[in-house]
């Protein structure tokens, strides 16, 4: 599954593209993550708390830096992410593109190439498009939130300082869109009538013979 996101931002390119490749900075901007330890110069490891449909998740995250080309402003992340109750796995490519707009500031797009497994994987396009939509809404307030405060690299020990800079301006973990937990909710609830009226069934045939 391919999902596809853009968002401009009122900050010259050069600054914009040194905190879109400084992960440690980057992944508390996401609301729900949380940035756990640094494995080395390109691999991180990280946790996030999502709702997909009427499902909160949380999922460990193994990241890694495949590619980072600062003439064309692209780089690229790989992600392997578990649920960590069993409920699902996902494997994800991240590439963002980073291109300076007429009036100086930045345009940043996001191509997602995902794949999902376990319980997770009975959500559809729309769904996972309508949250990916508003964590990129949400992430984008967080971008500002850390280019206000200034472009110095993060501080050791972790990035607490950046995780401060990004919690007020997307508070708590990231949301399901409204009309997501309706739509799973609606399923679900069909899916035990069905169930409920095959069992009434069985049970009619039973009693008659």
């Amino acid at each position: 599954m391919q999902l596809t996101n853009a968002f401009e931002i009122d900050a010259p390119l050069q600054q914009t593209w040194q905190l879109l490749v400084d992960v440690p900075r980057v992944v508390p901007c996401m609301p729900g993550a949380e940035l756990v330890e640094a494995v080395g110069d390109d691999r991180w490891r990280a946790r996030l708390k999502v709702k997909l449909g009427p499902m909160a998740m949380t999922f460990d995250a193994d990241v890694q830096r495949e590619q980072q080309d600062d003439e064309a402003r692209r780089v690229r992340l790989a992600t392997r992410a578990r649920e960590v109750r069993g409920r699902g796995d996902a494997r994800a490519t991240i590439e963002s593109t980073a291109t300076a707009t007429a009036d100086g500031g930045t345009r940043v797009e996001i191509v997602t190439d995902v794949a999902l497994s376990g319980r997770v994987a009975q959500f559809g396009r729309g769904v996972i498009q309508d949250v990916a939509n508003q964590l990129v809404e949400r992430f984008t307030d967080g971008l500002r939130a850390q280019l206000a405060a200034g472009a110095e690299p993060a501080p050791a020990g972790g990035g607490a300082a950046a995780a401060a800079a990004c919690a007020a301006a997307t508070p708590g973990d990231a949301p399901a869109p409204a009309p997501a937990p309706a739509l799973g909710l609606g399923r679900v609830l069909l899916a035990t009538v069905r169930g409920s009226l095959r069992r009434l069934a069985v049970r009619l045939r039973l009693r008659s013979t």
